[in-house]
């Protein structure tokens, strides 16, 4: 938080405070003054700290306000930070002081076990798209003709806002106090994210102003990522070691879903509020009516409220005044701070919305006019091939520089094998480049009739271009892998994952420090990690003597603790999740018996089909990865099969799943809270599966399961079965 005022000046206090701080130091802002005490007092003083919190919480919340929603800073950062951990303080002596929309709130760290779901009050509807204005005009006209009553003054008025590329998302307060945040999902029901959401910065907690405020009111925008913190958070996941995001919409709905909130509280989200739910102005619903009659007071009331709307939105009267506004803002789409791919208009008069209602998947009374795609053609010079952090073998264009919408395009991934052959891709190619989703750079196909008469068919390489250990592609997946985890490329991935709570869950060794040892050339491999000692630790940067001793005790500890099932999956074995490693621990006395265990041994076992046996026998047969596995037992750190206790069977207990299509948040996530709930979960289709669980456009996975006849599950059935549980011996 950069100081911009003159009278941010910190001055002494000359007198003790009446909340009996000895000496204090006063931030004086443009009239107003908020101290900082350097001293605590003592807890009688109960109504002094009830006093100082709720004025700690108004301070904090109108500096939250004037820097993330006005770029209007008063204070330093480090005069915030003061404020902030005198909050804390109190709070931390007087638990009972924090209320709901306490800025503390606002760091995160509530871990979800996963994210439950919840009804919309009313349905939040996808919008129709144009692309030209002949066809937005033909929308107006069919806007007209099914409302003939309005006057000509009302449908001539249309608001327009650019069309933002984020997370769709409804906030709910109650009597001005925010209760809870919904993702739009698949309309009827969406995600509950309250506690990530209270962690975004221009959220106001608790409505600004006097009131009185609607008894409850839905207010619907988009959670964003900005350009410039999309390009930190890249710049973070690449120095990392981590996978990078491909877009900021991308961004932004991953980190919204996260279930360490403190992970979305790092991420620098805001959310832009454009229009609004259920509206209910008093309790007993008498005298009701929402006070906004159009839809630009409803926005100016959003602001007032505290809100950060669109960018440049206006009221635009008659067609004309549409199209101008759609070409301006395409013409300088590339001036604002985030990212759009086209203009909403949403008719302003808000009782005619009312009347047009809604089709069977969008209003009547709003679309989106999206932009052209941005293309260019430039010459493809070759192809390269880099290996990603789990060893996937990733064919990448280099570009002859071409400006595409404003972006200098150098490079562009061509996603695997199959995709440059099914587009027959060459280098020397002259290519098409468009910025997919106006976003990410991606080669179009050639331009046939300017290839050169010498060219040749690309030959995809068959071994790991850093390594050079010999590539493999598992049937049913069109990616080439490095399957050698001490390969340098992989390494950093597989060891921040070794640690991790997926993994071993060694606590204090995280991503940082793994990446410190892995640039010194420290550790190679995860068994390195074990020979660590606290002297050389202290060769490092901000590592104590303290710190150090609990990092080595640490890795000891867990080595010492590790189960069969942990280092199964520490490991990372290729589609082998936390599940299938516990079905693994339980068959196999230890790692030497997994080893000698063939492909038929494997797929006997209730959850573990063909692709997962082929990744396993293929981790063994690797001979680094034999390597590795003995310097692991030469460590001791060579877990046996223990006795099996009492467990929680859920429905989905030895049950086998696959997921396809697009679903309301990573494929990941929604593996790992079916493997935690005892299935197991397939890499590709077969006959032996017992539930397709499907997302939107399915593809030919939904017709291959209802010939087979296997069970079909939505997301909402899916999350549904995570319920059912029953402890068994």
């Amino acid at each position: 938080m950069e100081q911009h005022s003159l009278f941010s000046l910190p001055v002494k206090s000359e007198t003790p405070s009446e909340s009996g701080e000895s000496e204090a130091e006063t931030i004086v802002t443009n009239g107003r003054i908020s101290s900082l005490s350097t001293s605590s007092a003592p807890d009688k003083c109960s109504d002094a700290d009830a006093e100082r919190a709720a004025f700690l919480r108004r301070e904090l919340e109108r500096h939250n306000y004037l820097y993330h929603t006005l770029d209007a800073p008063e204070i330093t950062d480090e005069a915030y930070d003061r404020l902030f951990r005198e909050l804390v303080e109190i709070e931390g002596r007087r638990p009972e002081l924090q209320t709901p929309d306490s800025p503390t709130r606002r760091v995160g760290g509530e871990l979800l076990p996963y994210l439950e779901t919840r009804a919309h009050s009313q349905r939040m509807y996808g919008l129709d798209n144009v692309f030209s204005s002949e066809e937005w005009q033909a929308f107006v006209q069919r806007a007209r003709r099914q409302l003939p009553e309005a006057s000509d003054e009302i449908m001539n008025e249309w608001w327009a806002d650019p069309k933002l590329d984020g997370l769709a998302c409804e906030l709910t307060y109650e009597n001005g106090l925010f209760t809870q945040a919904l993702t739009r999902g698949d309309g009827e029901t969406g995600e509950v994210v309250t506690a990530a959401m209270r962690t975004v910065r221009n959220l106001p907690l608790r409505l600004h102003g006097k009131g009185p405020f609607p008894a409850r009111l839905e207010v619907r925008g988009e959670v964003l990522m900005f350009r410039r913190q999309f390009e930190e958070l890249n710049r973070r996941q690449e120095s990392l070691g981590l996978k990078t995001f491909a877009n900021p919409r991308n961004a932004a709905a991953g980190s919204l879903r996260q279930l360490d909130t403190s992970v979305t509280a790092a991420r620098g989200l805001r959310f832009l509020a454009y229009s609004a739910g259920q509206i209910v102005m008093t309790e007993n619903g008498e005298g009701g009516l929402s006070p906004w009659k159009t839809h630009a007071e409803l926005l100016e009331a959003f602001r007032e409220y505290g809100f950060e709307t669109p960018t440049g939105g206006r009221l635009c009267h008659g067609l004309e005044e549409a199209q101008a506004y759609y070409q301006k803002l395409e013409a300088g789409r590339d001036a604002l701070p985030f990212e759009i791919d086209g203009v909403v208009y949403k008719l302003n008069d808000r009782e005619a919305e009312t009347a047009l209602g809604f089709t069977a998947r969008a209003p009547r009374f709003a679309v989106a006019w999206k932009f052209a795609a941005r293309r260019a053609k430039t010459v493809l010079e070759r192809i390269v091939v880099q290996v990603g952090r789990t060893g996937v073998l990733t064919p990448v264009a280099e570009l002859k520089p071409v400006s595409v919408g404003g972006v200098v395009v150098s490079r562009a991934t061509l996603h695997n094998e199959d995709e440059i052959r099914q587009k027959d891709i060459r280098e020397g190619d002259t290519v098409l480049i468009q910025r997919a989703g106006d976003v990410i750079p991606d080669v179009v196909g050639p331009v046939l009739e300017e290839r050169r008469p010498d060219s040749v068919p690309y030959q995809f390489p068959k071994f790991c271009p850093v390594c050079g250990a010999e590539a493999s592609r598992l049937e049913g997946e069109a990616a080439w892998r490095c399957l050698n985890m001490s390969c340098p490329a992989v390494l950093l991935r597989s060891l921040v994952h070794f640690v991790s709570k997926s993994g071993l869950d060694v606590q204090g060794v995280g991503a940082r420090w793994i990446e410190e040892l892995v640039r010194a050339g420290r550790i190679k491999n995860a068994a390195d990690l074990f020979t660590l000692t606290a002297q050389e630790l202290l060769g490092f940067e901000r590592m104590g003597e303290v710190l150090a001793e609990k990092f080595v005790d640490s890795l000891q500890e867990a080595k010492q603790t590790a189960s069969l099932e942990r280092f199964i999956a520490a490991l990372g074995i290729r589609l082998v999740g936390e599940q299938t490693a516990r079905t693994l621990a339980a068959s196999f006395e230890d790692m030497d018996a997994l080893e000698k265990a063939s492909t038929e041994d494997l797929t006997a076992l209730p959850d573990i089909g063909p692709e997962v046996a082929s990744s396993i026998r293929a981790f063994f047969d690797t001979e680094s990865n034999r390597n590795l596995l003995e310097r692991f037992r030469s460590l001791g750190l060579w877990p046996r099969r223990r006795a099996q206790a009492a467990e929680v069977k859920t429905a989905l207990s030895g049950k086998r799943v696959l997921f396809t299509g697009t679903l309301s948040r990573s494929r990941d996530e929604f593996q790992r809270m079916a493997e935690h709930a005892g299935a197991a979960v397939a890499a590709s289709f077969s006959k032996k599966l017992d539930y397709l669980v499907v997302g939107e456009n399915p593809g030919s996975k939904l017709a291959k399961a209802e010939d087979a006849g296997i069970t079909i599950l939505n997301e909402k059935e899916f999350l549904a079965l995570l319920e059912q549980k029953e402890t068994v011996s």
